[in-house]
């Protein structure tokens, strides 16, 4: 379990969420990880415990039936989820798209969408990504035409999160010929539409769980009040949400590093070769010991990210550095605790292997570790 003694930013209250959080993730969560991996996807029914237990959505305001807590809480969801090897949708969910319909929904919006994510009945999706466009969104080629107080939606997107189950879809799409950073607006598409649907839950890597998909969009009609914001500023509320999208993606990843850590240690303290255990070779010590000194050393930035992001202090360079930084923090030390599991660490049996396997996307998703170098060295 995630030892939290040293942490600096959270308070008595969130510690008092972190065990509820904690105890209702092993009793809920845990037993079903092996199911939801092989059918690659979590149960609805998950969502709706999520839903009763507190456990989506927590910083909507009382005024729109959420509980008005701060990003803290969604940190402590976010690294729970991770440290079981969980990877549904929840993420996405409560740290990306409820809050665009917070920021930028109209009222009726708010008032059709917001009370059932947070009960988990409604499960929403942001589609950005296209099939010839990544982590170029002023690239995308959806388009949603103006017709009298309607918009006509045609394009695809593809890798959209929680595709198979969403019920609501945020659509990155041109609404003006001039396209690109102030063409682009942000959609409310919901599933049942005519011409929406929904491809095959793609075959991943990793990750399995967490449902994946294409998606599909021929004269989809939906009403002009279905546009997040201001038509034409889906690019500028992208920019600004992003940051917290990224910060919750370094979370998760810290609490996996911390995990593939705490696995190499039990397993080689408990695995015996040459007559000693794997542990008390000095080549696995000083492994371990680089191990421990990075996530140490994550974790205490980790805090100062969350921290300035609860102040509104967070900028984009910043957020954008923490995503490349805990990723990477992840992936070095999944792929060196697997070494030391040997053969067994190639084994689906052992947590290890699936966490190995489901790291390789945090280098990607949320903007390549490529492209936070770009943001990066651009601020320099």
């Amino acid at each position: 379990m995630l030892n939290t003694q040293t942490r600096t930013i959270f308070e008595p209250e969130h510690e008092l969420f972190r065990d509820q959080v904690r105890k209702f993730l092993n009793q809920a969560a845990v037993p079903q990880l092996d199911r939801w991996e092989a059918e690659g996807i979590v149960d609805r029914e998950f969502w709706l415990a999520c839903g009763e237990a507190g456990l989506l959505c927590p910083t909507v305001p009382e005024q729109y039936g959420g509980l008005g807590l701060d990003y803290r809480y969604n940190a402590i969801i976010d690294e729970e989820l991770g440290y079981i090897g969980c990877s549904a949708g929840i993420v996405l969910q409560s740290d990306v798209a409820v809050d665009y319909l917070v920021d930028y929904g109209s009222k009726d919006i708010r008032d059709r969408w917001l009370a059932p994510m947070i009960s988990g009945e409604a499960i929403a999706a942001i589609a950005m990504t296209e099939p010839a466009t990544g982590s170029d969104l002023q690239g995308i080629k959806t388009v949603a035409r103006r017709d009298g107080d309607d918009f006509i939606v045609n394009g695809s997107k593809t890798y959209i999160t929680n595709g198979q189950n969403a019920d609501i879809v945020i659509v990155v799409a041109r609404t003006s010929e001039e396209g690109g950073a102030r063409g682009t607006s942000l959609i409310v598409v919901e599933a049942d539409r005519p011409g929406f649907a929904r491809g095959r839950n793609l075959d991943k890597i990793g990750q399995h769980a967490a449902d994946t998909s294409e998606l599909f969009f021929e004269d989809v009609r939906v009403p002009a009040a279905n546009v997040l914001g201001k038509e034409n500023a889906g690019f500028r509320y992208l920019m600004e949400r992003l940051p917290q999208e990224r910060l919750s993606i370094a979370v998760c990843a810290q609490a996996v590093a911390q995990r593939a850590l705490d696995e190499a240690v039990e397993y080689t303290k408990g695995r015996k070769a040459f007559g000693q255990a794997i542990f008390d070779m000095q080549n696995t010590r000083f492994t371990l010991a680089e191990m421990a000194t990075a996530i140490q050393v994550g974790w205490a930035h980790l805090d100062w990210a969350i921290a300035r992001h609860i102040r509104g202090e967070l900028d984009a360079v910043q957020a954008s550095a923490a995503k490349l930084h805990h990723s990477e923090l992840q992936w070095k030390c999944c792929d060196a605790a697997l070494q030391l599991f040997g053969g067994a660490g190639y084994m689906n049996e052992y947590l290890i292997a699936r966490m190995w396997r489901d790291a390789r996307v945090s280098k990607i998703f949320g903007g390549t570790s490529e492209i936070m170098k770009e943001i990066v060295g651009r601020a320099l």
